[in-house]
């Protein structure tokens, strides 16, 4: 067996300490990371508001439903106050949001309140809500869906490539960005996206008493500063967290001084979850590429 080199033997013993070292300290970041995740959670006693942030894109998520649930059943939360702060996201995803608020709150008081952008998915989950507040620069409504697709048939024929599908019928797997969209085809997406309305705008009839000439007027997907959503009745009233929590102690009884505790979605699932959900609010904003209809807002960009 060949003698090894001493410098080789001297580098290899340097490189295991200096992985070891590495690994020490990033077993301390990882201990410091889940002490300071679980923080909020772990030294929660008395009666307490829970303040529940909501953002970014808004999916169907079991997790989040089942955190809701549990600040239900908690005796200890005698309030929750729902920060949003997002642009929208699938219809699925309002629609089970608005389902999970609205049993929460049947059980106590909850109240929304908007942050820069609360509008379509996000609008429709605060209607859960008992009491909306928002900045006068908040920007809110958007109420209604949507469905795009793409069309690449002119590219294809100019770069030589044709598609070829085999349906079991005539509408199967359409729309599709290899073929033109067809008047068939167009005409049953406009009645899946009409459908679809037809539930937001009797949410929004329902839970803002409005008749329905006033709710397709203001469901015509248009966006509203605060102060216009508050003066065609789409939210209570102008303000932040200092407000909300003054009508929770005015109308409820829910002392303004009682503490909050923030809660983020995932916490309920283990320390992992917590790092996990901590480091996701870190990173960027993911990229929207959602199947199925979506009521988002997202403003296109022209010169």
């Amino acid at each position: 067996m060949a003698n090894l080199d001493p410098d080789r033997l001297l580098d290899r013993r340097r490189l295991k300490r200096g992985v070891a070292v590495w690994r020490a300290l990033a077993v301390v970041a990882l201990v410091a990371l889940i002490l300071v995740a679980a923080a909020p959670f772990a030294f929660e006693e008395g009666e307490r508001v829970a303040r529940l942030w909501v953002t970014g894109l808004i999916e169907d998520d079991p997790a989040r439903d089942h955190l809701i649930a549990d600040l239900r059943d908690d005796d200890s939360v005698k309030a929750v106050v729902l920060r949003l702060d997002s642009a929208g996201g699938t219809a699925v995803g309002g629609e089970a949001l608005y389902l999970s608020l609205r049993s929460l709150a049947e059980a106590k008081p909850v109240v929304a309140v908007f942050g820069t952008t609360a509008t379509s998915a996000a609008y429709m989950a605060a209607l859960a809500a008992d009491r909306l507040v928002a900045r006068e620069a908040t920007l809110t409504g958007s109420i209604g869906v949507l469905f795009q697709t793409a069309e690449f048939t002119a590219l294809l024929e100019e770069i030589g490539v044709r598609a070829e599908a085999i349906r079991s019928g005539p509408l199967k797997a359409k729309p599709t960005p290899y073929e033109e969209m067809d008047d068939p085809t167009r005409l049953v997406m406009r009645s899946v996206v009409a459908d679809i309305y037809e539930s937001f705008v009797r949410l929004l009839m329902e839970r803002r008493s409005f008749d329905r000439e006033t709710a397709v007027t203001l469901a015509d997907g248009r966006v509203f500063t605060g102060s216009q959503a508050v003066q065609a009745g789409l939210v209570d009233a102008i303000g932040g967290e200092d407000e909300a929590r003054a009508w929770l102690a005015e109308v409820h009884g829910v002392p303004a001084t009682m503490p909050a505790t923030d809660v983020v979605s995932g916490s309920e699932g283990g320390l992992f979850d917590v790092i996990d959900a901590a480091l996701q609010r870190t990173l960027p904003t993911r990229t929207l590429a959602l199947d199925g209809l979506i009521a988002v807002w997202h403003p296109e960009i022209s010169d």
